[in-house]
């Protein structure tokens, strides 16, 4: 209405949408185009560039690859992050962000493990045992209970590691809260 008292019709409004890596904004575009114009895949890094989607003659949206900060002050963020898919799991050991992740659910969703992974009881985390070491045992738990042995009777806790995160990221677990006001 602005621009029509101004005399300036026909005037494309432009808005950028932007955020985090991983969290829908080419879905989100491609919902609001009504057709699948923005590529568009369950990981991060996809949008590669800036890419400007006409929706009507009137608006076009301009689809950003996600953008991190430089370095995070806490590393919670970084692995909260990383537990949503919004880095990259190249860069960090799967096993390893598996055993965190497990930590806490154990720690904080103790029924939603039980009931997904079939488990009668959590082992009780030790007095002096690191998140790294509970959520090892945890992954033996659920990978013994859904049957990923390897040679020797061992659990495979890698591939346990990749099917938490995928049922994680996907919430075949439920809905989680990884950060408290």
């Amino acid at each position: 209405r602005a621009y029509a008292e101004k005399g300036m019709t026909g005037r494309v409004v432009r808005v950028m949408i932007l955020g985090i890596p991983n969290v829908g904004k080419s879905t989100f575009i491609n919902k609001v185009a009504g057709r699948k114009t923005a590529k568009t895949e369950d990981r991060p890094g996809v949008t590669r560039s800036k890419q400007w989607v006409p929706i009507d003659r009137n608006l076009e949206l301009l689809d950003t690859p996600g953008i991190l900060w430089p370095k995070f002050d806490d590393q919670s963020v970084g692995m909260n992050l990383a537990y949503t898919g919004a880095v990259k799991d190249d860069i960090l050991d799967v096993e390893t962000l598996g055993c965190h992740l497990m930590a806490y659910l154990g720690e904080h969703y103790p029924d939603a493990l039980k009931a997904a992974y079939k488990l009668s009881a959590l082992p009780e985390r030790e007095a002096e045992e690191n998140d790294i070491a509970y959520g090892y045992r945890l992954l033996e738990a659920a990978g013994k209970k859904r049957g990923f042995l390897i040679s020797g009777g061992e659990v495979d806790t890698e591939r346990m590691a990749k099917i938490l995160l995928d049922e994680f990221r996907s919430a075949k677990l439920g809905r989680f809260t990884l950060e408290l006001p």
